[in-house]
């Protein structure tokens, strides 16, 4: 089975207690308290795959968090979930936070069920378990408290006048308000499924009274108003359909050009930056630097008349783009630059940049006239090891056009999984080094790219083999040494033959990017 592991690298847990969930409390009472120990108080409910359905259907609003005992980033939120716990049980009514250990066989399928990609993942059932939604709130107990809270009052809040509206609506964050002729009607309605449908990601209100609202002025009723603390401070939509209110906010609440740098109040549009499905256009400068202004004004520009199109805009500072910049494969005496990623993962770099390069520039990518670029490693000289290094410049070559049964592995150098995959790879190589007809190859993904539309790479380690015919599938196998052998002997194929003209490449050869 694959290992998932996310830029998140989560995941934490302790054994299973016999716990009694009390009738006039959530309070749960350790075994320890039960057979007379000392007494130690958990609130964060246990689940596992017995009790987990029936524990659900018997809660309008429960939190579930899906860790792992072995994971660094579950063990440091397990202490802020159980305060938070605490906290909630005497909300009203209690707020029950509960948790599971998706790392045991037995919880597998539970992780399946909820989509759990990386720990730790925290998700919200209402009633019933028959909605689930993601939790994007904080990770320490007061905002997990703060945020819950919001989550099981009204969808929506009811704004009647000037301080409820100054209560709920802050300049320093996107508010979603609905102005209507009366609490009722089609359009009502839509707006509360909205907003029932979203409320994890913004916060909403509704009025009857446009004047209530901190800027704005006239508004056409009924609207939904989306405000937010940059670019237009708002945009207006009449549009009462549901899947077009949503994508209205999702467009709305990205900035024209996203800032990455040091200032906290940044880093929630640099993720929703990189969640949203647009081509992204990444312009990498020193805000300090003496051409800085006039290239960040061109480059503005260029976003607002490229506004709509299909690409995302996203300017980031030396300063604090130093770890981005490595994971593109660049280096700091490379800005300014841009490089642009499509929504098939390719990317296009220009460095040493003008300002008034910025825009013929896009133009030449739009229109085709720019070469992809690729991060790679260079193309070893010397790969006599039995695990032959693959680099981003010859994967295909090597996987797809070598003519030979290929085992691949895309692995991770801090990945714990792969460190223990790597000597049992190792015996299976010697294994088949007297057999010509097979390559058993490793590639290092977090310095090489490789064609994201043929492999599949969502953890770490990965493999994919090739049959010498061409057929290629991602190996889920068991990961032993007998394992992997017995299914390379059952899948392997005789090398195809080929003429001087069509010679398999060598895994040593020296190829050209394109």
């Amino acid at each position: 089975m694959n290992i998932v592991v996310t830029m998140k690298f989560s995941n934490v847990f302790s054994v299973v207690l016999a716990l009694i969930l009390c009738i006039s409390s959530p309070r749960l009472i350790s075994a320890a308290e039960e057979e007379g120990g000392a007494k130690a108080v958990e609130y964060v409910l246990t689940l596992d795959h017995t009790n987990f359905h029936d524990t659900i259907k018997k809660h309008d609003f429960i939190v579930l968090e899906f860790y792992a005992p072995w994971c660094g980033h579950c063990k440091s939120l397990a202490p802020e979930y159980e305060k938070a716990a605490a906290l909630l049980s005497s909300h009203d009514p209690p707020i029950v936070l509960a948790k599971i250990d998706a790392n045991e066989e037995s919880n597998k399928a539970l992780a399946t069920e909820f989509n759990v990609g990386g720990f730790p993942t925290l998700k919200i059932a209402r009633n019933g378990g028959k909605d689930i939604t993601d939790y994007k709130g904080p990770r320490v107990a007061d905002g997990i408290v703060e945020y819950l809270k919001k989550q099981v009052g009204p969808a929506s809040a009811a704004i009647s006048c000037a301080e409820d509206a100054s209560n709920l609506i802050s300049d320093s964050k996107v508010f979603v308000v609905g102005v209507f002729p009366k609490f009722s009607g089609e359009e009502f309605e839509n707006f509360i499924t909205l907003a029932e449908k979203l409320r994890s990601d913004y916060d909403f209100g509704h009025t009857l009274d446009a004047k209530f609202l901190p800027r704005g002025g006239d508004v056409k009723v009924p609207t939904v108003r989306f405000l937010k603390p940059f670019d237009e401070l708002f945009v207006d939509s009449q549009d009462f359909n549901v899947d077009a209110l949503e994508k209205f906010l999702g467009e709305a609440d990205v900035p024209l050009v996203t800032q990455f740098d040091s200032d906290p109040k940044n880093q929630p549009y640099v993720s929703k930056f990189f969640n949203n499905p647009n081509a992204k256009v990444m312009l990498f400068l020193n805000f300090t630097g003496a051409l800085s202004d006039a290239i960040k004004s061109k480059f503005q520009e260029v976003a607002k008349n490229q506004k709509g199109k299909g690409l995302s805009f996203l300017m980031g500072d030396l300063e604090t783009s130093t770890r981005a910049l490595q994971y593109f494969g660049l280096k700091a005496d490379q800005v300014p630059l841009i490089i642009v990623q499509n929504t098939n993962k390719e990317k296009y770099l220009k460095e040493h940049l003008e300002a008034d390069q910025i825009e013929p520039w896009i133009k030449e990518y739009l229109n085709g006239n720019v070469k992809p670029f690729r991060k790679s490693e260079p193309i070893p000289k010397v790969n006599d090891e039995p695990v032959k290094v693959v680099v981003g410049d010859n994967v295909e070559d090597v996987f797809f056009n070598s003519g030979k049964n290929v085992l691949l592995k895309f692995y991770a150098p801090w990945c714990g999984h792969c460190k223990t995959l790597a000597p049992i790879l190792e015996e299976v190589a010697v294994s088949f080094q007297s057999d010509p007809d097979i390559i058993i190859a490793k590639l290092d993904a977090t310095t090489n790219d490789f064609p994201a539309d043929k492999f599949e790479v969502k953890g770490y380690p990965t493999l994919y083999f090739k049959s010498s015919s061409g057929i290629a599938v991602q190996y889920d196998g068991g990961r032993t040494k007998e394992d992997i052998i017995d299914f390379i002997e059952k899948n392997k194929e005789t090398t195809v033959k080929t003429d001087e003209a069509t010679e398999p490449v060598e895994l040593d050869a020296v190829k050209d990017e394109l």
